[in-house]
């Protein structure tokens, strides 16, 4: 009886086990091929994956040209998307249309993108033609990989490659994390931001590397609690809140962690900034810690007048209320003198800034780092090098 029961009970595990199984979907099997064109094999295979429960859609190692592709949900259950190779987009931009996105991921529950493999964005030819540093009505680029409306799901050990313009870009997403991934474009290449989140909740960023032309991860209006730890951020313009109050009815920003980071020769090192002439909104609750700095461009700031290439008017201070701020434990070298910046709104001046152990010496020599400081009052502890408010500006 009990010999029987065992075999019935291992049976039983096998059914379970099968129904429950990863059916896989290979793109070959739908007729890829590397150095082709794979955008309708990837389509047919994304399709049949996303209607079985629990699925997987393989890349397997080689180069393969894509278009633009739209991958969505909702999927019948978990789906993988598993690239091992090497996806190359148009070099041309004129193919994509206007479309602002080349693999966009959408409306998915339980997605994980995984595998080893490159998004290799081909941006040479499109970072010539763009304007939109000089022109804030320039065109629009594609984005390397969006992800809009993803819950529950994971991305790691990816990288992103020379984007047309961002490489990764959230919007709407909930509990998704980022788990080394790694993100290159050369220091000149514009408007690169590496990972973009736009109001999105409960985001988490680890061990990411990440060197571009600018903001390494930039965290835009309406965000909630994002944590990135152990970032390596350079070449780029640094890790960025906002800019924010460009833009009417824009949503609170409040739960931001940036921990561990390292920064290396960047413009600027973590800087929260913010329009003049904004309309109304909030920056909270957002927290620098134990990051080193080599040799970076204005490592510690709070800019309240952003206001690149003078495309804002200046005429009245900004209305982006910014509160409970802390910068600790933030040491290494400056490439610039003041090392220290909290520029705050005088229409509603900062609250509760803390500096706390600053240690930032200047790397060009010829004396020692300074800092300056607008509508504000940080309270200060632990070592402070240079002192804070060295200079009060009105």
């Amino acid at each position: 009886m009990g010999k029987n029961l065992s075999i019935a009970t291992i049976s039983l595990l096998l059914v379970l086990a099968s129904t429950n199984a990863i059916q896989v979907f290979d793109v070959k099997s739908y007729g890829a091929k590397p150095n082709a064109d794979i955008t309708q094999a990837l389509t047919k295979a994304w399709k049949a994956a996303c209607a079985v429960a629990g699925s997987k859609v393989v890349i397997s190692t080689g180069a393969y040209k894509l278009g633009l592709v739209t991958l969505k949900g909702p999927c019948k259950g978990a789906i993988e998307f598993n690239l091992q190779g090497t996806l190359q987009a148009p070099s041309d931009v004129a193919s994509f249309k206007g479309k602002d996105g080349w693999v966009i991921f959408e409306s998915i529950d339980g997605l994980t993108v995984s595998g080893g493999g490159v998004f290799d964005g081909k941006g040479q030819l499109a970072w010539e033609k763009n304007d939109c540093n000089k022109d804030k009505n320039c065109n629009v680029l594609p984005i390397n990989i969006r992800f809009n409306y993803i819950t529950n799901s994971i991305v790691k050990d990816i990288t992103s490659k020379d984007s047309k313009f961002f490489h990764i870009n959230l919007l709407e997403c909930k509990k998704l994390q980022f788990q080394h991934v790694t993100i290159t474009a050369p220091a000149d290449s514009p408007n690169t931001d590496g990972i973009h989140i736009g109001r999105s909740s409960q985001i988490t960023i680890t061990n990411a590397n990440i060197g571009t032309g600018d903001d390494c991860i930039s965290i835009g209006d309406g965000n909630q609690d994002v944590s990135a730890n152990q970032v390596t951020c350079g070449p780029g313009h640094g890790i960025s809140i906002g800019s924010l109050g460009k833009y009417k009815n824009e949503q609170p920003v409040s739960g931001i962690r940036v921990i561990g980071a390292t920064l290396s020769n960047t413009d600027n090192g973590v800087r929260i900034k913010t329009w003049p002439s904004s309309p109304p909104g909030v920056a909270s609750n957002i927290h620098f810690e134990d990051i080193v700095m080599k040799n970076v461009g204005n490592p510690i700031i709070i800019d309240q007048n952003y206001c690149p290439n003078n495309q804002c008017s200046n005429n009245s201070p900004s209305k982006v209320k910014i509160s409970n701020v802390s910068f600790k434990k933030i040491r290494g070298t400056s490439s610039t003198k003041e090392a220290v910046k909290l520029i705050c709104s005088k229409s509603v001046p900062c609250q509760q800034v803390v500096l706390s152990d600053i240690d930032l010496a200047y790397k060009g020599g010829g004396g020692s780092t300074t800092s300056s400081c607008a509508n504000v009052k940080p309270a200060v502890s632990g070592k402070q090098n240079p002192p804070a408010c060295t200079n009060k500006l009105q």
